[in-house]
């Protein structure tokens, strides 16, 4: 796996613009650029790709769409104004450096593809003064603060080494590395090592870790054909991608070898996400009390580690809008917003 799911990082569908925070992005446009990086939640951009279904949305709306692969997490969120992220992603880069985001489609939340592995204990409790390698400042890193809250523990009583996802697996298979903290498809390779025990993993955080479709807000006003194509074309391919059928299993054997396995592994990573398949379960997820809560927790975290910038005194230094009228944070520095307006387009029929 190629990719980084780092708070500091973002990752990215793509409407190609100068910068997320340049004037540019607010005039109309009709030609966009979508980058998609390889991740079970972002790859099927792949397909809609490939399968035409994304030309067929721009042509409906006479706009030109370009998609293509990027792997440099940085580079994506620094040169496009439309990016697929997760939450704090979202939060911890265009947001807190002010620039008004818009979370377009709410594509999924992890479920059971991060997690803890240990050769060492089988419970969380037990960590206490154990080292655990992972990638800092990353959903792990996220998801091992929960668990450990949850246990009645916290970061200074265990000892975390920052470790590369490119480097974990290896590490983890040797003697040294003990506990791992990593997310799907390393998850289940360093499950499988002998002696190991998954004694955590993000199912237990329900809708916290979150993959999300972002547009700078202000390219949205502008352009709402963008916003228009783009949720046509993801819920025509998710229609597919969810379905027991032939062409279901066809798409995620596509998605599976796409991604560097099959359509058995591709399967099995999707068994470890909520994938919203449908508008009207992404609507209803995040205008929960359970997606405002999971957001609260990760802009507290964000504050913790110095993630929304020098200037923010508390969490509050950036608002996050949600359905119906709920704001967490500073109202009048609102920079994220889950706002479901296209995505009940889709719900109604109306795209």
């Amino acid at each position: 796996m190629h990719l980084k799911k780092t708070l500091t990082l973002a990752i990215g569908t793509i409407a190609l613009v100068a910068g997320m925070g340049t004037a540019q992005a607010a005039e109309k446009r009709d030609s966009f650029r979508i980058a998609w990086t390889i991740y079970a939640g972002w790859i099927p951009w792949d397909y809609v790709k490939t399968s035409g279904i994304m030309d067929k949305w721009a042509d409906k709306y006479d706009i030109d769409v370009e998609i293509v692969q990027i792997n440099d997490y940085i580079e994506s969120i620094n040169q496009y104004t439309t990016v697929v992220a997760t939450s704090m992603d979202a939060l911890s880069i265009p947001a807190a450096s002010g620039v008004d985001t818009t979370a377009l489609i709410v594509g999924d939340y992890s479920n059971g593809n991060d997690g803890i592995v240990s050769k060492d204990v089988d419970n969380v409790a037990d960590l206490k003064g154990k080292t655990i390698n992972l990638v800092q400042l990353s959903v792990s890193h996220y998801l091992l603060a929960r668990a450990l809250e949850e246990h009645g523990l916290s970061e200074p009583d265990v000892n975390l080494v920052n470790t590369s996802d490119a480097d974990i697996v290896a590490a983890f298979q040797g003697s040294t590395v003990r506990t791992v903290v990593t997310w799907n498809p390393l998850l289940s390779t360093v499950a499988e090592t002998p002696g190991a025990h998954e004694i955590f993993d993000s199912s237990q955080i329900p809708g916290h870790i979150k993959d999300l479709t972002l547009v700078n807000t202000d390219t949205l006003k502008a352009n709402p054909a963008l916003g228009k194509a783009l949720v046509g074309a993801w819920y025509e391919m998710m229609a597919d991608l969810g379905a027991d059928t032939a062409k279901g299993r066809e798409v995620r054997a596509y998605l599976g070898e796409a991604s560097g396995t099959d359509r058995a592994g591709y399967e099995a990573q999707l068994d470890g996400m909520k994938m919203f398949y449908t508008p009207d379960e992404a609507i209803a997820f995040i205008s929960s009390d359970q997606a405002y809560e999971a957001m609260d927790s990760v802009r507290q975290f964000s504050f913790e580690k110095g993630l929304l910038g020098e200037g923010a005194a508390s969490a509050d230094f950036v608002g996050i809008a949600f359905p119906e009228d709920r704001v967490l944070g500073d109202e009048n520095n609102v920079n994220l917003r889950f706002d479901t307006t296209y995505m009940q387009m889709a719900a109604d029929d109306a795209l």
